[in-house]
């Protein structure tokens, strides 16, 4: 089970949200896991990933900044994310790596460099289930077990809207508040923030790297492709491979 498993998705929408993430079993295929988790990362870079993750001190590629002051805010300018690449650089000891891609074609291409490198490491797929069985021929790739998020249960009228909840769900961990993603939505719309700047908001909160900023982007400005309720609770959000 993964928590990247609850994202709000569905077959209709457009194919920009994949998450992919990797680990080891200590004592059982740990040999050499540093190296392999810079392989697994070294590997995604090549297909322009919109966030990664991978252990190191200082979090994924977006990450809060501690000494906000005056100086920071109107000199020096604020530091709100690193480039993938500088975050491979601080990976010095092994441990998960995350990588999130925005189109299916790059899935592809870094699902089959990673079949040919064999790492003998556990790969996870967060997506609707359909388009990794379509493209699991062309990459080699056969899952070996399928996990389903079965969808929202309960007073569905208690939830947020669903453009709030597409933002929120894409932190499984639920560390990215409703009233937040609200502030942000609110904030687009009135012009007081461009949708890229409130995308990268967002995704400090998520500490696992999941965070998807192409999608975010495209839900606060309200392309969500999404229907207007839920009705009888039988939406579900995505299947993981």
């Amino acid at each position: 089970m993964t928590n990247t498993l609850h994202r709000l998705q569905r077959p209709g929408d457009p194919k920009d949200d994949y998450v992919v993430f990797t680990l080891a079993s200590k004592g059982i295929n740990d040999v050499d896991y540093l190296q392999k988790t810079r392989a697994f990362l070294e590997t995604a870079l090549k297909y322009n990933p919109v966030n990664v993750a991978g252990p190191t001190k200082y979090g994924p590629m977006y990450r809060p900044e501690k000494k906000l002051n005056p100086f920071t805010l109107y000199v020096r300018g604020r530091h709100e994310a690193v480039t993938p690449a500088e975050l491979l650089e601080e990976v010095k000891y092994p441990g998960q790596a995350l990588v999130v891609f925005d189109s299916k074609d790059k899935l592809e291409g870094f699902l089959k460099e990673i079949k040919a490198l064999d790492m003998g490491l556990s790969v996870n797929v967060s997506s609707l289930v359909d388009d990794v069985r379509e493209m699991a021929p062309r990459t080699g790739v056969k899952p070996h077990s399928i996990n389903y998020a079965l969808g929202f249960r309960g007073d569905l009228y208690q939830l947020p809207d669903r453009q709030v909840l597409g933002l929120t769900t894409m932190c499984g961990h639920g560390l990215i508040s409703s009233n937040f993603a609200k502030k942000m939505v609110d904030a687009v719309k009135e012009k007081r923030i461009t949708p890229e700047k409130a995308a990268g908001y967002l995704a400090k909160f998520c500490v696992c790297g999941a965070f998807n900023t192409t999608r975010a982007i495209r839900i606060l400005k309200g392309d969500t492709n999404l229907p207007a309720t839920v009705k009888n609770g039988k939406e579900k959000s995505n299947a993981t491979p």
